[in-house]
């Protein structure tokens, strides 16, 4: 069966993935990336390293964020989130970091799935040329839809 998700379960799926793809749009170019994220209910948190899609949601800050759960091709459940980027400042940014860590550092259960980059540093050079940003996206519509094989 396929189906809509209710509003929800749009946001319970949003608040039990820890991965999705944020989808970027500036100078003709279409950027889709994936991302480690934490959702409140209003925001979606994230933070990563200066680079393509920072600067093209800088330039365009309408963005779309994708989250699914797979469990196999007849089982499944996606989201599709509207929003707008906001990059944040130090304040704002020590708190959504702390949201990321409350969030996602419980699962990270062997060295390898550490963060090496700094995720409780906001706003520290990662390397010299590397500058950590952290940002949120408010969430202005968002859709879902699944299948289910019984």
């Amino acid at each position: 069966m396929l189906g809509s998700l209710n509003k929800s379960q749009v946001d319970n799926l949003l608040r039990a993935e820890v991965v999705g793809r944020i989808g970027c749009h500036a100078d003709g170019k279409t950027y889709v990336v994936p991302i480690t994220f934490a959702y409140d209910g209003e925001y979606i948190y994230c933070h990563t390293i200066d680079g393509m899609k920072i600067n093209m949601m800088r330039d365009n800050p309408d963005v779309c964020f994708e989250v699914d759960r797979v469990e196999n091709l007849a089982n499944w459940q996606s989201v599709v989130a509207w929003g707008k980027y906001e990059e944040l400042g130090t304040r704002e940014a020590e708190e959504a970091l702390q949201i990321l860590s409350n969030r996602v550092h419980p699962l990270t259960v062997g060295e390898t799935s550490r963060p090496k980059h700094g995720l409780d540093r906001a706003h520290e050079a990662v390397t010299p040329k590397m500058k950590m940003v952290v940002f949120r996206i408010k969430v202005k519509e968002a859709t879902g839809r699944f299948e289910k094989f019984a």
